[in-house]
């Protein structure tokens, strides 16, 4: 099939009370356009042309440097009129299928299933049956039940008003028949606009078919006028993912509570408690649990790991059997190896952390590089900035940090030392050492506190 995708996205959405484009709101943290381009992808089209109109060029730039043929609707004049300003670069033999930047759930088989029913002389409408139909486009059929046209609601009588199918708005239909038809459409209807769906009665008066095909569900045509609607499909999508990984065997503790921004893909056994949020590409080994509140954004958790609750990773990678938290912080470039242990309030970035070595609490540890069996005592920290360049801090294997230690960098402590509690340590310590650095105490006589003036 010769399939030129038509996806609108000139509309301001003035009822969302925003400054942003409508079509750049976004959903599981990525632009509603964008789930619409995505899985229009997915049909192979030969062109996906995107009609843009308010904050076209914040549009264009959101989605720069993909493959989309722009045309800029400069007044926002109806649906057809917005079709029209894409159909000069699409070939007359073509298939154009017309979709909607702010409809991001419709599924790719509900499309597939659509597009069967285009042929040399018909046109396939999506149409769907509410319960309340305010507020769409009534299909209007004859005493045959065939499609005679689409009456929108602020055109329509009280017997149509009544009627329970209604326009989803997403068609597919011959190129030629478009430009036959686009140019014949007038704007004298309550809105002042030229109407898309005035062509369906263009095509039954040339004896053109109109094909009608429905949606998987009914949230796939849903459109997002308002941030309540945004919300609303937020949810829908949450909950379908939530599902998918379900069946795959991820146990989610609450779905109402588990947000997916991007992908994750998990082993065998894995759990996720209640209100963790996943960012870019997560992947998890066999039998990780991730603890409640936790915030997971381009990482890799091998098998048998687990996340305590409150703790915040991005771009890190965890090994085997690690523990990680309550409240731990990893920064990007954290390599944590197996049976580590990083404990409660506890900071680390661009720090790799040997095998078996631990940091259990309130230190942050920053361009370091662990060896194995390490321990880090609470309180400690790298001084690894001057205010301008940043340096690194070695402990190799067996090193014993004391409490409350500073180590400023660049500094290495060799294998076995040992560095005693509260030391500020500026050199380098050789293997097996042990040092102390910090201020003799004094115990003074005779001595009085100050007293309040």
């Amino acid at each position: 099939m010769n399939l030129h995708l038509v996806i609108l996205g000139a509309g301001k959405g003035s009822r969302m009370k925003s400054a942003l484009p409508k079509v750049l709101h976004t959903l599981a943290h990525k632009p509603l356009l964008q789930h619409v381009v995505d899985t229009a992808s997915q049909l192979k089209p030969v062109t996906t042309h995107v009609v843009v109109g308010h904050g076209a060029e914040q549009v264009m730039a959101q989605l720069e440097g993909q493959d989309i043929s722009w045309a800029v609707q400069s007044e926002q004049l109806g649906t057809g009129h917005a079709v029209a300003q894409a159909i000069p670069s699409i070939p007359d033999d073509a298939t154009v299928l017309i979709l909607y930047g702010d409809v991001p759930l419709t599924e790719r088989t509900s499309l597939e299933a659509l597009l069967a029913k285009v042929e040399a002389n018909s046109l396939a409408l999506m149409t769907i049956n509410l319960p309340d139909p305010s507020g769409y486009g009534r299909i209007v059929r004859n005493a045959r039940g065939e499609v005679q046209r689409i009456v929108e609601e602020k055109d329509a009588d009280p017997v149509q008003k009544q009627i329970n199918e209604v326009n989803t708005g997403i068609m597919a239909v011959h190129a030629h028949h478009l430009k036959s038809w686009l140019p014949r459409l007038q704007s004298n209807n309550a809105q002042g606009e030229y109407y898309l769906t005035d062509i369906i009665a263009m095509a039954m008066d040339d004896g053109v078919t109109i094909a009608v095909g429905q949606p998987n569900h009914d949230w796939e045509v849903e459109g997002v006028n308002t941030l309540v609607q945004l919300e609303h499909l937020e949810r829908i999508y949450q909950r379908n993912t939530a599902h998918k990984l379900m069946l795959s065997g991820v146990k989610i503790l609450d779905v109402a509570r588990f947000d997916l921004r991007g992908e994750l893909q998990a082993g065998a056994g894995c759990e996720i408690d209640i209100n963790c949020i996943i960012e870019g590409r997560v992947v998890l080994g066999d039998n990780v649990k991730i603890g409640a509140n936790c915030v997971l954004k381009d990482c890799t958790i091998d098998s048998d790991t687990q996340l305590l609750p409150h703790c915040v990773l991005e771009q890190s990678e965890i090994g085997k059997q690690a523990i990680v938290g309550p409240y731990a912080r990893l920064r990007p470039g954290t390599r944590l190896a197996d049976k580590t242990k990083i404990g409660n309030f506890v900071e680390t970035k661009k720090t790799y952390v040997g095998e078996g070595s631990k940091i259990n609490h309130l230190s942050y540890v920053g361009d370091t590089t662990l060896g194995a069996r390490v321990n880090i005592g609470a309180g400690t920290i790298t001084c690894n900035y001057d205010g301008v360049n940043k340096y690194q801090t070695v402990l190799e294997d067996d090193v014993f940090v004391g409490s409350n230690t500073s180590l400023v960098a660049p500094v290495r402590a060799g294998e076995g030392a040992t560095i005693g509690a509260g030391s500020v340590i500026t050199k380098d310590i050789d293997a097996n050492q042990l040092a102390v650095a910090r201020g003799k105490q004094r115990n003074i006589d005779g001595w009085e506190k100050p007293k309040k003036v």
